[in-house]
């Protein structure tokens, strides 16, 4: 049939089954939004406050659903406001598209009104990306975007389409959605197998570290029967959350810069190391060339790429997560490492993460939010002491309940994330932690949760300062706080209240479950203003450039 481009586009989206979009109008998408105007009934479109949270929307949507995102901007600054999001996920392997609008094919490279190159400048931070100066060719280019985006590792593609292509017509033919078989992916041999089970037979003291390729392939189930049989204890990444159960004997907890002491410490002692969908970042491994010394190390991922980018590996076994570790667990005879488990158990009792108990802190509100939702919210987070604190005191049971920028470690981030998740799954609790730093960056998003009422819950942790870079003037600056004291006099529940939200503060211990249990009854927006200490830190930490094993707390440095 004879469709414009516009409608194409339309009728693509629908054949990959996308039902939100997050965006924003202008100039060079309006025949783009003409035609969602005809079809809101089968496409739902978020307007955002700014590029940027839809971005992040549309990145926190995929994370939740596991599906592909989809984000919509015009050209010029609408495009560029996209960037940190695209960023964004592609630092964290996330499946999105990002679909900009440009000036006609006639005016490009003129610059012309609102023209910017946004191919060139995403084509670092994208895993492909396209200009579509021909309608012929605009179907099959949206159709190869879903495909690439959701493929192997994961990742944003950018679709440039300038404004005459989407006002021209050619001939559509529907197609069907291209499914993926993770199979494809796995380029394990016999030999490979063969040679993995050795190691795995032959260590007495083994250790599982779970990155956030195991949530990715959803290998949940495969994981814990590979940990079972292997008998041994399990740490993560922070990407990696839930993959494992946080509350399971086996877990020890994160492991790296802010990763607990028996994690640190029983990965260096280690004979053999399990890697599972990992990078290797540099917040993990800490010297890596002091990484696990004492132990030969095994890398399972799916990006030949990552293999001894960052840390030599001894075997490596490249193909999707959940398809390596069920041909492993089916030639994987039951071990027994009763002797290292009980020593690791011994460290969790020995090295418990503590914090203040005497004042209102962030641990505290993190312990009473995982009391009262468990298993069944989806938390967001921002980037920071709070999200540090986030990944150690709340035990994600299941995967795709943790959202946050790993990678990047985007400031904005989570509010907009948040408002995805809920969308996209609108069944499940979704609470925002953020500082009061982060909030300031992207807080105009909550007037987009206002708009839709979209009832996620935003918690701020207000210690009027920017937590983690004190934290680090304060230990390797000689507490010189150069512009990290945020004492002005912004008020957060009054600014909540003008957006149409529901709002609280929080200033002592006592406060913290009655507004939860309300903020959790109410079906709307709410922002909750937790008004806690400057001087909190989080522990243990590693210094910069140390080993992991070097770990240390407040108590460690008093002792010194």
């Amino acid at each position: 049939m004879l469709l414009t481009g516009s409608q194409i586009l339309i009728e693509c989206l629908k054949e990959q089954g996308v039902d939100t979009i997050f965006g924003y109008p202008g100039g060079q998408v309006l025949n783009i939004y003409d035609e969602l105007y005809r079809h809101q009934d089968e496409i739902k479109h978020i307007l955002t406050s700014h590029e940027q949270g839809a971005s992040h929307a549309a990145d926190g949507y995929a994370r939740a659903t596991g599906k592909v995102g989809v984000c919509l901007a015009t050209s010029g600054p609408g495009a560029t406001n996209l960037v940190t999001g695209i960023a964004t996920a592609y630092m964290d392997s996330v499946p999105m598209v990002a679909i900009t609008g440009n000036v006609p094919v006639p005016l490009l490279g003129k610059d012309s009104f609102q023209e910017v190159d946004i191919a060139g400048i995403t084509m670092p931070i994208t895993k492909h990306n396209f200009i579509v100066k021909d309608i012929t060719k605009l179907a099959d280019t949206v159709r190869r975007a879903f495909k690439i985006a959701k493929s192997g590792r994961p990742g944003p593609v950018l679709v440039d389409i300038t404004k005459d292509v989407t006002a021209a017509k050619c001939e559509y033919t529907k197609a069907s959605k291209d499914e993926i078989t993770f199979d494809e992916y796995v380029t394990v041999t016999s030999e490979d197998l063969e040679e993995t089970l050795t190691l795995l037979r032959g260590c007495k003291k083994p250790m599982v570290f779970v990155g956030g390729g195991a949530v990715i392939s959803g290998a949940e189930r495969e994981l814990m029967e590979f940990v079972e049989l292997l008998d041994c204890p399990v740490t993560d990444s922070l990407m990696g959350k839930g993959a494992f159960p946080g509350d399971h004997p086996r877990y020890t907890g994160m492991l790296g810069m802010h990763g607990t002491k028996t994690s640190n410490l029983s990965v260096t002692e280690c004979d053999l190391f399990i890697a599972i969908g990992t990078r290797f970042s540099d917040r993990v491994t800490g010297n890596a060339t002091r990484f696990a010394q004492n132990a030969k190390k095994i890398h399972i991922d799916i990006d030949p790429v990552e293999i001894n980018k960052n840390v030599i590996i001894d075997k490596r076994l490249i193909g999707d997560i959940k398809a390596v570790l069920h041909l492993i667990n089916e030639k994987l005879d039951q071990q027994s490492h009763e002797e290292w488990m009980n020593k690791v158990e011994e460290s969790k009792k020995k090295h418990p993460l503590t914090y203040q108990n005497n004042i209102l802190t962030g641990p505290y509100i993190l312990e009473k939010i995982d009391e009262l939702v468990g298993e069944n919210a989806i938390i967001t987070t921002e980037v920071g002491q709070h999200q540090m604190w986030a990944a150690q005191y709340i035990k994600y049971r299941k995967p795709r309940t943790l959202i946050t920028s790993g990678g990047l470690g985007t400031m904005g981030y989570g509010l907009g994330a948040s408002l995805g998740a809920k969308v996209g799954m609108p069944d499940k609790t979704v609470i925002n932690i953020a500082g009061d730093g982060c909030f300031r960056m992207n807080m105009n998003e909550i007037a987009t949760a206002t708009r839709y009422n979209i009832p996620i819950i935003q918690v701020i942790f207000n210690n009027h300062v920017l937590g983690m870079v004190r934290q680090w003037q304060t230990l390797f600056y000689g507490r010189r706080y150069s512009q990290t004291i945020l004492n002005d006099k912004v008020d957060f529940v009054k600014l909540a209240e003008a957006m149409g939200a529901k709002a609280f503060r929080i200033t002592k211990k006592e406060e913290v479950e009655p507004v939860l249990k309300e903020a959790l009854s109410l079906n709307e927006p709410v922002v909750i203003d937790c008004i806690i200490d400057n001087d909190d830190k989080v522990w243990p930490m590693v210094a910069p450039g140390a080993a992991i094993e070097e770990c240390f707390n407040e108590d460690d440095i008093k002792e010194k």
